[in-house]
């Protein structure tokens, strides 16, 4: 589903995706943080998510716009 969204909506208004992109990680960031306790830490989940960015880039279809966390 989100893929459908990115290719629809990335063609009008690419820079207005960026901000669902980023509330997106966020979510996964939460996820993290809530799913493994070693990683509670803001810093360390975010640097964890970043990490699996970098080694499965193509795991999750928002991350070819960015692998940025924000706020969780």
């Amino acid at each position: 589903m989100v893929a459908g969204w990115l290719n629809y909506y990335s063609r009008f208004r690419p820079w207005e995706l960026i901000p669902f992109v980023m509330r997106i990680n966020a979510y996964l960031v939460r996820w993290i943080r809530q799913k493994y306790k070693r990683l509670a830490a803001q810093r360390k989940a975010i640097a964890k998510m970043q990490e699996i960015a970098q080694r499965y880039p193509r795991m999750f279809v928002h991350w070819r716009l960015t692998t940025g966390a924000v706020s969780a």
